[in-house]
């Protein structure tokens, strides 16, 4: 899967789940100011995430860090890596 593929993948599953405008979704993106999300929809939002891409991460501190859609693409991106790497 590649980069893009991984980011097509986040913003449909987040825009499908949130009811949010793909138009919105870009990088800079602000989760809860720009997006409208709060703190139950950050949880939601773990749980479609490990859902589209098959892997645990509600034990990971680094989630609680995310502001931003890139932060998002980029935890995904990381978590990713250090999974294919343990294969």
């Amino acid at each position: 899967m590649t980069d893009q593929e991984v980011i097509d993948l986040i913003n449909r599953s987040l825009a499908e789940e949130f009811e949010l405008d793909l138009e919105k979704m870009v990088p800079e993106a602000n989760l809860y100011e720009d997006l409208g999300l709060d703190s139950l929809d950050a949880v939601d939002m773990v749980i479609v995430l490990e859902t589209a891409f098959n892997f645990k991460i509600r034990d990971n501190d680094a989630i609680k860090s995310i502001r931003t859609l890139g932060d998002l693409y980029n935890f995904v991106f990381e978590k990713k890596k250090k999974l294919e790497a343990a294969e």
